[in-house]
């Protein structure tokens, strides 16, 4: 089981990014996914959520300037950030758990962990 993101690097705040997140070694289309992030001196919290039918949930934090996506014929899980600010650094997880959870923005709902892609916004 391998979970691999990308699409991270340095940029300007106001930019865009897109973040991917390629899976290997399970039945992607029947998992439940996610995307977190890890700033600085703060726990790790999920931003974003997508279900097995498409359904998406957003951190309030976020909403309305990420955009999560998967893409099951490519194993890929997405995450588009807009209107990118200072507060956005961090180090951006994908997550993924068999089905589904509860509390789908919650840490412990996920069992599989990629390892991560630094996101660092200037103002």
């Amino acid at each position: 089981v391998l979970l691999v993101e990308s699409g991270g690097g340095s940029v300007q705040a106001g930019g865009s990014l897109r973040l991917s997140c390629v899976a290997s070694g399970f039945t992607f289309r029947r998992y439940h996914l996610a995307w977190f992030r890890l700033a600085q001196s703060k726990s790790r919290e999920g931003v974003a959520t997508i279900d097995t039918d498409g359904q998406t949930i957003y951190a309030d934090s976020v909403q309305g300037r990420y955009i999560i996506s998967r893409d099951n014929a490519k194993n890929t899980l997405y995450l588009e950030i807009k209107d990118l600010k200072p507060e956005d650094s961090a180090t951006f997880y994908c997550a993924a758990v068999p089905g589904g959870c509860v509390r789908p923005l919650m840490e412990v709902c996920y069992d599989r962990w990629g390892q991560g892609t630094q996101v660092t916004v200037s103002s």
